[in-house]
C-alpha cells in the first residue's frame, strides 16, 4: 500500500502530539509530510529531527540550521497558509488552537484536501467560509472533536432530514457539582485539574465553565444543519459516550469508546475505513455504570450564552469566542476570578451590533471589538 502523506498543523499541541502517536502507530498507512507550531519551537525542531518531515512551518522566524539537511522552513504569517496549500499531501490534521486556525483550514480545502479538523473556532467564527470552501473547490471535512465526531459516525445509521435532536456529552469539568460560593474561590491550579481528558489549559478551563461545551453546540448546529433548539447537553462524568443522535423514530444512535483522542484523529485520517487503534478497548463491566445529568444552565452561563449567540447568528458566535479567550486569559494571569469569566463575554455580546459574517474582515472585526470590550469591562469593574 502506498502511504499517504500527512501535514500536521499544530504538531506541538496536545491534538498535534496525538496525532503523530496515529502516524507512528499506523506507519505503514501514512507518512508525515510537514508539521507547524505557534510558540514551541523547541518541541518542532524535536519533531523535525525525529520525524524528518519535508517541510516545517511557523509564523515566528527560524533558523534552517536547527533543522536537518534538506528540510525546507517556512516562517513568517502566511507559513502555515502556505504548508496546508501544498500540493503533495492530501490529509491534513489541522489542531491549530483558535481563531488562527481558519485561514489554513480554508487554504487545505481550496485545494481539495480531506481536512481531519479538531479546531471548533473555525467553525463557530467562519462557517459560511468553510462552506463557501466545501461547495466551491470539493474538499472534505471531518471532525475530530470526539463529540463532533460522534455524532458524524452515527449520522452513517440515518440521513440529515431525520434528525429530531443532538445530544452533546461533557464530563462536567471539576466543579459541576460544587456550590455557588465554592465556585468564586476556584484557583487556576483547580481549573487545570480536569478529571477525564489531556488537553491544554485554555480548553481544560474552558470544559471546567462549560465554554468549550458552547463552543461545541455551536460548532455541532452548523456542521450538521441542526437549529440550537434540536441539541442538547448532558453531564456525562464518565466520559464514555461521546455523543447521540435522536432520529425521527425515536430510536437513538451513541457512540461509546474510552477516552482517547487518538480514536476520532484515526478515524478522521482513515475514514471511511476502520483499522485497528493504538486505543485501549472498552469495557463496559469494569465502568460499571454510565450516568447522565441535566445542566443547569443558570449556574453555567456559558453554555446558556453560547445558544444565545447561536440564535443572533452572524458575528456574535464570534464575539462569544474572542471575549470567553480574553476572559481566560485574565483568570489564568489571576486578576479576575473563576466565576467573572461569563461575566466578561456577557457584556461583550451586549455590546455587539451583530452583523452577516461574509468575509474574513467581519470575523476579524468582530474578535477585535470583543477583546476591547473585555479589556474596558476589566478596567470599570475591577
Amino acid at each position: 500500500m502506498r502511504r499517504q502523506l500527512v501535514t500536521v498543523l499544530g504538531s506541538t499541541g496536545s491534538i498535534g502530539r496525538q496525532a503523530l502517536d496515529v502516524v507512528r502507530a499506523r506507519s505503514d498507512r501514512f507518512l508525515l509530510f510537514g508539521i507547524s507550531a505557534n510558540e514551541n519551537i523547541g518541541l518542532l525542531i524535536e519533531q523535525a529531527h525525529r520525524w524528518k518531515p519535508r517541510y516545517v512551518a511557523c509564523r515566528h522566524p527560524l533558523s534552517p540550521a536547527d533543522f536537518p539537511e534538506g528540510t525546507v522552513v517556512l516562517s513568517g504569517e502566511s507559513a502555515l497558509a502556505e504548508l496546508a496549500s501544498l500540493d503533495e499531501p492530501s490529509l491534513v490534521v489541522n489542531g491549530i488552537s483558535g481563531l488562527a486556525a481558519l485561514e489554513p483550514l480554508l487554504c487545505a480545502l481550496k485545494a481539495g484536501k480531506r481536512v481531519a479538523l479538531a479546531n471548533k473556532e473555525s467553525i463557530v467564527c467562519g462557517h459560511l467560509l468553510v462552506e463557501e470552501a466545501l461547495r466551491d473547490f470539493g474538499g472534505e471535512l471531518i471532525p475530530v472533536d470526539s463529540e463532533q465526531s460522534a455524532i458524524f459516525q452515527c449520522l452513517c445509521c440515518g440521513r440529515g432530514g431525520e434528525i429530531a435532536r443532538l445530544w452533546l456529552t461533557a464530563s462536567g469539568g471539576p466543579f459541576w457539582q460544587l456550590s455557588d460560593e465554592e465556585l468564586s474561590h476556584v484557583t487556576v491550579r483547580d481549573a487545570l485539574r480536569h478529571p477525564t481528558w489531556n488537553m491544554g489549559a485554555k480548553i481544560t478551563i474552558d470544559s471546567a465553565t462549560l465554554f468549550n461545551k458552547g463552543l461545541e453546540v455551536i460548532e455541532a448546529s452548523y456542521l450538521f444543519h441542526v437549529p440550537a433548539e434540536c441539541i442538547d447537553v448532558l453531564i456525562h462524568p464518565q466520559s464514555i459516550v461521546h455523543s447521540m443522535v435522536e432520529f425521527a423514530d425515536r430510536s437513538v444512535m451513541a457512540n461509546l469508546s474510552c477516552p482517547d483522542m487518538r480514536l476520532p484523529i484515526q478515524y478522521a485520517m482513515t475514514y471511511p475505513e476502520r483499522v485497528p487503534s493504538p486505543c485501549e478497548r472498552l469495557s463496559l463491566a469494569e465502568v460499571g455504570q454510565l450516568t447522565f445529568h441535566a445542566v443547569d444552565r443558570a449556574r453555567f452561563a456559558g453554555l446558556r450564552l453560547a445558544y444565545e449567540a447561536l440564535f443572533s447568528g452572524g458575528t456574535m458566535p464570534a464575539v462569544y469566542n474572542a471575549a470567553n479567550e480574553a476572559a481566560v486569559e485574565l483568570f489564568m494571569e489571576e486578576r479576575i476570578a473563576f466565576t467573572d469569566i461569563p461575566h466578561f463575554v456577557e457584556d461583550a455580546m451586549l455590546r455587539h451590533d451583530v452583523r452577516p459574517a461574509r468575509l474574513m474582515l467581519d470575523i476579524l472585526e468582530a474578535d477585535e471589538q470583543a477583546r476591547h470590550s473585555v479589556d474596558r469591562y476589566l478596567h470599570t469593574h475591577f
